[in-house]
């Protein structure tokens, strides 16, 4: 699933492609990914884009008093392509989901891989009438997200576990599984550790890390071809997929955790004094 690395590296590359460019067609081919009906679709037609901004994991198209906005959901992508067909996209069983065109012919498609279909396309008047972003918590890379901010955070949510508060969207906006995975693993801290319990010079260094992490990944996903950004951010994971595969930093087997849709990495050496870690759902809290 893309990220807040990702969405930000997408949502750099359109402001650059997109600037000063109007809407000349907008082919929705899986009428199940548009999650809104007024406005109508039809509406963003002729329209200028006047900015490309994030909310989180969203990528929001500022059309000046409308916005196209869409979540990528584990399976979906942005495709640009510098000329689109000329003819409507149809509905069909290709990955096509939707597809916008611009005045010079250029434009992106919105695809979606998989059986899971979770794409969502929103076409509102303004960003929070999106529930999902009306709903977000502060965003990790804003100047206000301090290590205070964080640590107010982590009091409030308890003994709940560090994992789970850091990929949660209404707690943190952007971080999901994979850069939650990679956050800890920097900061050598258990995914199952209580969230309340991370205080002092653990917090500190926990803010530091997930500073480092989403900054770095950002860096390296700047000017990185949207159709080559998969692969960029996968290269750069240090324990997220990697199951079986050594620690780059001790070189011990990275471990997994694995759940009904979704699995954790991390390293026992680095992150839990040398303990695997047991299912969530049977496993006590480790401190």
């Amino acid at each position: 699933m893309p990220e807040l690395p990702e969405v930000e590296a997408l949502v750099r590359d359109l402001r650059n492609r997109l600037a000063g460019r109007a809407l000349t067609r907008v082919d929705v081919a899986a009428f199940s990914v548009l999650k809104t009906f007024d406005p109508p679709v039809e509406a963003l037609v002729g329209l200028l884009v006047e900015g490309v901004k994030r909310h989180g994991k969203f990528l929001d198209l500022d059309l000046g008093g409308l916005h196209l906005i869409t979540h990528l959901a584990r399976g979906g992508w942005l495709r640009w392509r510098d000329e689109q067909p000329k003819g409507p996209a149809r509905p069909g069983k290709s990955p096509l989901a939707l597809r916008v065109v611009l005045d010079d012919g250029s434009g992106f498609d919105l695809t979606e891989a998989g059986t899971k279909k979770r794409l969502a396309v929103y076409v509102v008047r303004d960003p929070v009438e999106v529930p999902a972003i009306a709903s977000l918590g502060p965003d990790p890379l804003a100047d206000a997200f301090t290590s205070t901010a964080l640590g107010e955070i982590l009091q409030s949510a308890g003994r709940a576990q560090i994992k789970g508060v850091l990929r949660s969207q209404s707690t943190i906006a952007g971080i999901g599984n994979a850069y939650s995975d990679e956050i800890l693993h920097v900061a050598r801290m258990s995914p199952f550790k209580p969230a309340s319990s991370v205080t002092g010079a653990g917090l500190q260094h926990l803010y530091e890390s997930l500073q480092a992490t989403l900054r770095d990944a950002v860096s390296r996903s700047d000017g990185v071809a949207a159709a080559d950004l998969k692969k960029e951010k996968k290269s750069g994971l240090r324990v997220h997929g990697r199951t079986g595969l050594p620690c780059p930093v001790c070189g011990d087997t990275v471990a997994e955790v694995s759940f009904a849709d979704s699995s954790l990495q991390y390293c026992p050496t680095c992150q839990t004094g040398g303990k695997p870690l047991a299912d969530r759902r049977l496993s006590r809290l480790l401190k």
